[in-house]
């Protein structure tokens, strides 16, 4: 989660929303990526969406089972759907995202058992140090 919050300091620089997001496959780093949205402008690029991405390219192959993602922020419905698709099976996340988490806070997408797969989820890891990236972040925000 370290490298995660290091990639989410790396958002924060470009003032981006500070998530950062990494893949483990066999206890190595193979991706890791924070959100550009703005950056490029791509309202896809989020950091799990982006990892992914690497991730997939560095294998060359679009299933990535076996793998754990840890990202700073509970992910998006689109994150866990692109989690979900990747086959990725665990997640570890830092803070929950109350107006847009689709792990545990609104929806439990990733353990639904209607659909094909399930990922693993550990959710409150580096959770302050998460959540006070993104206070901070939108403090300032408003204030600004």
């Amino acid at each position: 989660m370290e490298i995660a919050i290091e990639e989410a300091l790396e958002a924060l620089k470009k003032d981006e929303v500070p998530v950062g997001a990494i893949i483990v496959i066999d206890e190595k780093v193979i991706s890791q990526a924070h959100n550009q949205r703005e950056t490029i402008p791509d309202a896809t690029a989020h950091a799990e969406i982006i990892a992914i991405r690497e991730a997939c390219r560095l294998i060359n192959n679009w299933r990535l089972e076996g793998a754990t993602i840890y990202v700073t922020k509970e992910p998006c419905i689109m994150c866990a759907g692109a989690i979900l698709n990747a086959r990725i099976k665990r997640l570890v996340y830092g803070c929950d995202d109350p107006k847009g988490g689709a792990a545990k806070s609104l929806y439990q997408l990733l353990n639904d058992s209607r659909l094909n797969h399930q990922v693993e989820v550990a959710g409150g890891v580096m959770e302050e140090e998460c959540r006070r990236l993104l206070t901070d972040f939108f403090k300032t925000l408003r204030q600004g």
